[in-house]
């Protein structure tokens, strides 16, 4: 198993089922955003090129905010699949188990504390 208890497993589950809403409504929330930015109202008139250079950067700031929130999106849906699969809090690397404490401070951690510390320090992506 995993070394969760049942109230623990139950706890988290349902703490990534409430991220993965929150995410959703807020990755929407941006997409409408960027959407709406993009289009130029009827009165507006020719913008000088340093307003659409500032109109651009802002535009690219929008649509890094919602990459990195479908990012954060498609780490929680994983471990949700996780749970669905009876693996969930069972290090991806080597098998053992995350440890509670880490997985309440980070629900989706694909990796160990070990696992995850010697990732970093040899340079590899993360998964989370």
């Amino acid at each position: 198993m995993n070394g969760l208890e049942t109230q623990q497993w139950e706890t988290l589950q349902e703490r990534l089922r409430q991220d993965y809403a929150g995410l959703l409504a807020q990755l929407a929330d941006e997409t409408l955003h960027t959407a709406a930015l993009r289009r130029p109202l009827p009165h507006e008139t020719q913008a000088s090129p340093s307003d659409n250079a500032s109109q651009r950067s802002f535009e690219a700031q929008q649509m890094e905010a919602a990459a990195h929130t479908l990012q954060q999106l498609q780490s929680v849906r994983h471990a949700l699949t996780k749970f669905a699969e009876a693996s969930y809090g069972l290090c991806e690397s080597c098998g053992d188990h995350i440890g509670y404490s880490r997985l309440n401070a980070r629900p989706d951690a694909r990796l160990c504390i070990d696992c995850q510390t010697r990732a970093e320090l040899h340079g590899r992506p993360q998964p989370a």
